[in-house]
C-alpha cells in the first residue's frame, strides 16, 4: 500500500511546474517550457529536478511514464466511483466468490482469491508488453501514442492545434486523477469516508 502511494507521488512529481529564475535553470526551462503540459498558471514544473541538464530523450521517457500513469489513474478513479455506486459484474470472480461481494477500493485486494490476483497481474503484464506500447517503434507522433497504425478514433482528422489541446487535456485529467486516486486511497487507509464532500453533506459512502 505504501509503495503504491509513493509510486503515485513520484509519478506526479515528475510532471511540470513554475519556471526557475536561477542561471542554472535557464537551459532547463528553455528546453522544455514550451512542451505540451507546461501550462498556465504553473507553467513548467520539475520540483525534483528530474530534467536538470537532461536531453529530449529523457524528457520523452518521463512524459511517456506520466501519460501512462495518468491513464491508469483515470481508470482507477472511474472504477472506484462505479463500484462505490454499487455497480458490479454479474457472476463469480472465483468459485463461491461473487463480484458483488468484493469491497470497493483497497479493501477489495484482500478479498480477491489468489488465483484472481494472478490473473489480474498476468493480464496487466500482457497489456504492458504487447498492447500499451509503441509496438512498431516508428508510428508514434508523441510519447504515449499507442495507436500502432491500427486504431485511430478520428485522431488524424484533427488539426495540429486541436491535437495539442486534446493532449493537454489528457495530461491535466491524468494529473488530477493521480492525485484523486491517491486521496481516495489515503482516506480509506485512515478509516474515513473517501468522498469527503459526500460525508459533509450527509451522504456517507461508508
Amino acid at each position: 500500500m505504501k509503495l503504491a502511494i509513493l509510486t503515485l507521488l513520484a509519478g506526479y512529481a515528475s510532471a511540470f511546474a513554475p519556471q526557475q529564475n536561477g542561471a542554472n535553470k535557464l537551459s532547463l526551462s528553455a528546453s522544455f517550457e514550451n512542451e505540451v503540459g507546461a501550462q498556465r498558471p504553473l507553467g513548467f514544473w520539475d520540483p525534483l529536478n528530474l530534467l536538470l541538464d537532461q536531453d529530449q530523450e529523457r524528457f520523452d521517457r518521463l512524459r511517456y511514464v506520466e501519460t501512462k500513469h495518468g491513464r491508469v489513474a483515470m481508470l482507477a478513479v472511474a472504477g472506484h466511483i462505479a463500484t462505490t455506486l454499487g455497480y458490479r459484474l454479474d457472476g463469480n470472480i472465483a468459485t463461491g466468490v461473487t463480484f458483488a461481494s468484493i469491497p470497493t477500493g483497497v479493501k477489495g485486494l484482500s478479498a480477491i482469491p489468489t488465483g484472481g490476483l494472478v490473473q489480474i497481474v498476468l493480464f496487466i503484464g500482457f497489456l504492458e508488453l504487447f498492447v500499451m506500447k509503441d509496438v512498431s517503434g516508428d508510428s508514434s507522433e508523441f510519447p504515449g501514442d499507442f495507436r500502432n497504425n491500427s486504431f485511430d478514433f478520428g485522431w488524424d482528422t484533427f488539426s495540429d492545434e486541436e491535437k495539442l489541446q486534446k493532449r493537454g487535456i489528457e495530461l491535466n485529467n491524468g494529473r488530477a486523477a493521480q492525485m484523486g486516486i491517491l486521496g481516495l486511497m489515503v482516506h480509506e487507509m485512515l478509516g474515513q469516508d473517501p468522498y469527503v464532500i459526500n460525508g459533509l453533506m450527509g451522504y456517507s459512502t461508508l
